[in-house]
């Protein structure tokens, strides 16, 4: 009988939240028939030693290069042999019934390819990417680039973001899946392929929330449950390292989608502006 779940944590030099990560996801999935598989990506400190003392039933991958999360995340779906598969952050702290009560709510919508969660800073705070999965900058990088129309759930136009208080607690549809913490069904990631390696920090999870609408299924915000975010991996944003991988994937994105203009399977045609949100209550 197939794995109900395999769960994906990359981890670079984290070793503490990566502990603490680890332990609440185990909770979290006390009573579901799960994997769990780390990959360590070079780390210097002892995040890999950790692992094998404190969790010796997980499966360890140690890279002795830096591959950058999208390719460690491969690295992981391709060992899993889940159902369904948990890309999660090591920087985030599980609820107690999280897991389950997404597994649950994939299992009940079959045209879900997958699904993400109310996300709250160390603060209580709620953070709006939880439901518009990217950033003011990536929202204007596809405004300019004209691919917003690709994005119409997204509100791109909108001039304030009043929806977000409205909102936070209703259950919709959307067009990304912010990569925190992305539930995924298996089958639809043997369909669509990995991870685009070359968005090897930011945009692989908007690529692939788009790869999984253009594949026909529909991508959702489930804001019953939630996960504390700690956004430690993110470097400062005067780096030129930062910089750099930011700003770059965004030139890849664009000119990925912008030389094969894609067309999306699911009924109706995609409209700039954005159209109602169906939503449960």
């Amino acid at each position: 009988m197939l794995m109900k779940l395999s769960v994906v944590v990359v981890n670079h030099n984290m070793c503490a939240l990566l502990r603490q990560s680890l332990f609440t996801l185990d909770r979290a999935c006390r009573d579901i028939d799960y994997e769990v598989i780390v990959i360590d990506d070079a780390s210097t400190d002892r995040s890999a030693a950790m692992v094998q003392h404190d969790f010796p039933e997980a499966s360890l991958i140690q890279n002795t290069q830096m591959a950058g999360m999208a390719k460690a995340r491969n690295q992981g779906i391709q060992q899993a042999s889940g159902e369904y598969v948990l890309l999660v952050n090591a920087d985030t702290i599980s609820g107690k019934k999280t897991v389950e009560h997404v597994l649950q709510f994939m299992d009940a919508h079959a045209d879900a390819g997958g699904v993400g969660v109310r996300m709250l800073d160390p603060r209580g705070r709620f953070l709006p990417q939880s439901r518009t999965g990217f950033t003011r900058a990536w929202g204007a990088v596809l405004k300019l680039s004209g691919l917003a129309k690709y994005f119409p759930k997204s509100r791109l136009y909108k001039s304030d973001d009043n929806w977000v208080e409205e909102e936070e607690f209703a259950t919709t549809e959307v067009d990304v899946i912010n990569g925190a913490f992305m539930l995924i069904r298996r089958s639809v990631l043997s369909q669509i392929g990995l991870l685009d390696e070359r968005l090897a920090i930011f945009g692989h999870d908007i690529d692939l929330s788009l790869r999984i609408r253009l594949a026909g299924y529909k991508n959702y915000y489930f804001p019953k449950t939630y996960i504390l975010n700690f956004n430690s991996q993110l470097k400062s944003k005067l780096s030129w390292g930062y910089i750099r991988q930011f700003y770059g994937a965004m030139i890849i994105f664009a000119a990925k989608y912008l030389l094969h203009m894609p067309e999306i399977k699911i009924p109706g045609i995609p409209q700039i502006f954005a159209p109602k949100y169906e939503i449960e209550r």
